[in-house]
């Protein structure tokens, strides 16, 4: 009997160690979007979160960007936008690979198909975030749907066989989206970046060719941006942070960290989980988000 009971506190103890070592192992995050800037809005501060945990994330853009600019285009504009997307990741404390297919132009085809395996192979990914396939830009919408083609095929040693394979399919995520039809987003994962929301808009700063030029020319307010850069920052920064919170985030945000600071937190970022990859518990997903709170 006493040897019975020793057995079993010692896989008790066994069972705590390996909890703990998952709980601290490194992860590897890799967030994939149709152009420079996009994980950045929708990831960014999640990403800035794992970054100051010592985790590994990587942002890659499908596309260089090179078609979104009202007066600039082609090579130059792409340049631009790449290094702007260095300086980006620098701010979040990630690393940032920009693509070389067309902005405006970008299909779910098997070539790109294995670029997305590759990059996720590479980074041997153990969460991956993408756009889901329904979305007001066709390059959102082919992004979404190329992530989803590789999500399976990472597994598949003949597939891409001049990448090893993944041993398990990651975590799949969607990134937040206002989109309706033909369903809406699910915020199945809700967390809070108050934290890292000044590093989030330093790297959206980043992406002056957007932020400032771009995005206000076509939502019809260029003449609401600032000149000076201390002020384009200023104006930025209150455009993102009067976003709020939904509901849906807030309930999402009082389940994973509690009451006390699911109701005071003031900036958030959410994320559903896809069917095509690893199905987590609820104790796990608190293991691939360790900066959710018991």
């Amino acid at each position: 009997m006493r040897k019975l009971s020793l057995t079993l506190i010692l896989s008790s103890f066994a069972l705590i160690f390996l909890a703990e070592a998952q709980s601290n192992r490194t992860l590897n995050i890799i967030a994939i979007g149709a152009h420079p800037d996009d994980c950045d809005s929708k990831f960014g501060g999640t990403a800035a979160l794992f970054a100051e945990m010592g985790h590994r994330v990587k942002f890659v853009a499908l596309t260089n960007g090179d078609a979104g600019h009202q007066a600039e285009g082609g090579g130059a504009l792409g340049n631009r936008r790449r290094a702007e997307a260095q300086e980006a990741g620098k701010a979040l404390g990630i690393a940032y690979d920009v693509l070389d297919n067309h902005d405006g132009e970008l299909l779910p085809t098997l070539q790109v198909r294995h670029q997305v395996i590759r990059k996720i192979r590479e980074w041997d990914a153990d969460i991956v975030l993408g756009l889901r396939p329904n979305d007001y830009h066709p390059d959102h919408r082919n992004a979404g749907k190329v992530v989803q083609d590789a999500a399976y095929m990472v597994v598949v040693p003949n597939v891409t066989p001049d990448t090893p394979p993944l041993r398990k399919n990651p975590l799949f995520l969607y990134m937040q989206d206002p989109f309706k039809k033909p369903n809406p987003f699910s915020p199945d994962i809700v967390v809070a970046i108050d934290k890292t929301i000044e590093k989030k808009i330093d790297a959206l700063h980043a992406h002056t060719s957007q932020m400032y030029e771009w995005l206000p020319w076509v939502n019809g307010n260029l003449d609401e941006v600032p000149k000076d850069a201390t002020a384009r920052r200023e104006w930025l920064a209150n455009r993102v942070k009067s976003r709020g919170i939904s509901r849906e985030y807030r309930a999402g945000l009082i389940k994973w960290y509690g009451e006390g600071k699911g109701k005071s937190a003031k900036n958030a970022e959410a994320f559903e989980i896809a069917e095509y990859g690893y199905q987590p518990t609820e104790s796990e997903i608190r293991t691939y988000f360790p900066m959710l709170e018991k």
